[in-house]
């Protein structure tokens, strides 16, 4: 079961590369053993298993607590490698890996039968990308074997950026964690899918719609799959609760100032009702409003902070002890756009929008 701790689970400082090479030869050894091993990424951290191993790749849904219909990302370190894991792989996919590969970019492609079915979830499709962080590079390349890799946390709980947040999670779960520091992205890659030479966004993430544009010349759409259509989900991170805190969190959505004037509002109700509460909010708007703990993501107009910040703040928030949070929205705009999946994703019903 998940909540069982069975493993004693190794903590690898890789921090300093060129002084870890054989740490990680030894996190690559576990990996192709059929153990789990976490590791930083330029988005998040993430927790690895050998992806054509299918027992292996079972392991990650018992320590996660994911559920099976979930499909996960493969990683690999060239993009050569994906021919042996994808097929029928459409030019504009290897137009996108030659721009943004090393990076936070991920291909939905036509799967090869040597792929498991726990890894794709049941679907026909395999989901692959290179990240872009010298650890994980070092790691996949030790390792011999395409790493199947969600985020390395509880199932619905924040996204973990340093290897702390890996182990509040998963100590005793996993085998091993490589320390490589703290992550610069803070969110997950973009998942892409290619439809008839259309590109399609499946999940927002690192790279935006406007830059595969730029890049394809043709418009990228963003897909709009529904929980409630009984299909199984294309992508990783849109069915069930994601990157959610322990405490409900409201997301207020409008211009700063009406932002302002309701959470003070709200914070008075819960404040009378002898709750705590926590605040999630711009630099501009933290001279504004008080509580009884308070995260500053950054400011308003700079949404790669912010997005960056996100996940590390909602667990400090955690560590309060919050009986409510309550969050500011911001532009969806560029990084935005990912930045506010990720924050409605946390809220669920809970937004709040502000005329």
């Amino acid at each position: 079961m998940a909540g069982e701790k069975k493993l004693h689970t190794r903590v690898i400082d890789a921090r300093d590369i060129n002084k870890a090479q054989e740490q990680i030869a030894q996190a690559g050894r576990i990996l192709a053993g059929g153990g789990l091993v976490a590791f930083p990424t330029e988005t998040v951290y993430g927790l690895g298993a050998n992806a054509l191993n299918g027992p292996a790749v079972e392991k990650i849904f018992n320590a996660k607590g994911r559920p099976s219909d979930n499909p996960l990302i493969v990683h690999v370190d060239r993009a050569d490698k994906i021919r042996e894991l994808a097929q029928n792989i459409p030019p504009e996919a290897w137009c996108l890996a030659k721009h943004f590969w090393p990076g936070p970019l991920t291909l939905v492609l036509p799967k090869q039968e040597i792929v498991p079915r726990e890894v794709s979830g049941g679907l026909k499709t395999v989901a692959v990308r290179i990240p872009d962080h010298p650890v994980a590079l070092a790691l996949l390349k030790t390792a011999g074997v395409p790493v199947a890799a969600p985020s390395a946390n509880l199932s619905g709980r924040p996204s973990p950026t340093t290897a702390g947040h890996v182990l509040d999670d998963l100590d005793g779960r996993i085998d091993a964690v490589v320390d490589g520091g703290p992550c610069g992205v803070g969110v997950e890659s973009t998942v892409l899918s290619i439809e008839n030479g259309q590109p399609v966004v499946l999940r927002p993430g690192g790279v935006t719609p406007e830059q595969i544009t730029q890049v394809l010349g043709k418009v990228c759409a963003v897909a709009a799959w529904q929980e409630q259509s009984g299909d199984a989900p294309p992508s990783p991170g849109l069915k069930y609760t994601h990157y959610a805190p322990q405490a409900p969190m409201y997301l207020l959505l409008g211009k700063p100032e009406a932002v302002a004037e309701k959470m003070q509002a709200m914070r008075d109700e819960f404040w009378a009702q002898s709750q705590k509460v926590g605040l999630l909010l711009s630099r501009e708007l933290s001279n504004r409003v008080t509580a009884d703990a308070v995260e500053v993501l950054g400011e308003r107009d700079r949404p790669v902070e912010l997005a960056a910040n996100l996940y590390s703040a909602l667990r400090r928030l955690d560590e309060t002890d919050c009986d409510v949070i309550l969050a500011e929205g911001y532009n969806d705009e560029g990084m935005g756009f990912a930045l506010m999946n990720r924050m409605a994703k946390a809220a669920g019903p809970r937004v709040l929008c502000l005329e």
